[in-house]
């Protein structure tokens, strides 16, 4: 079966310009990676675990931010991994700088026998949606087209 997470896509308007959060992943893979490599924050969840609830336990892991609200259902994605992602959109604020992550582990280098720990999101900004469409892993842009047909910007 193929894994499955779920997600939480924070919105906020400025100025009366939509914006959406994003976190970019953490780790030696992605560490010199901009375009297309951002992501809504979201994690594999359990089987039997409310996938609304994991995407709120998700954020707040790989943020520090509880998202709360009027959450939002999108249509749910399939990655070009074969993950299944779950997202649910919410209206909320952060500030980046005060982005804390959870750790996970891996060996690196690789086949060195060392772990080493790294940030799951090593950073996360709010963008406009012309540039998170850019930003975004490129499958995931459908949750910002779908936010946007949902509340009329």
């Amino acid at each position: 079966m193929a894994k499955q997470s779920a997600g939480i896509l924070l919105y906020r308007r400025q100025a009366k310009r939509l914006e959406v959060f994003l976190g970019h992943p953490g780790g030696p893979f992605w560490a010199k990676k901009d375009q297309g490599s951002w992501s809504v924050p979201k994690g594999e969840y359990l089987e039997g675990e409310e996938p609304l609830q994991a995407a709120i336990r998700e954020f707040e892991e790989e943020t520090g931010y509880r998202p709360d609200g009027d959450f939002i259902q999108l249509t749910t994605i399939r990655q070009k991994g074969h993950k299944t992602v779950h997202c649910w959109a919410v209206e909320g604020d952060l500030d980046p700088d005060k982005l804390v992550s959870n750790d996970f582990e891996m060996e690196w280098p690789p086949r060195s026998g060392k772990m080493k720990s790294f940030p799951e999101i090593d950073r996360g900004a709010w963008f406009s949606v012309e540039m998170a469409r850019k930003k975004i892993l490129e499958r995931q842009a459908a949750f910002i087209d779908e936010l946007v047909q949902l509340i009329d910007e």
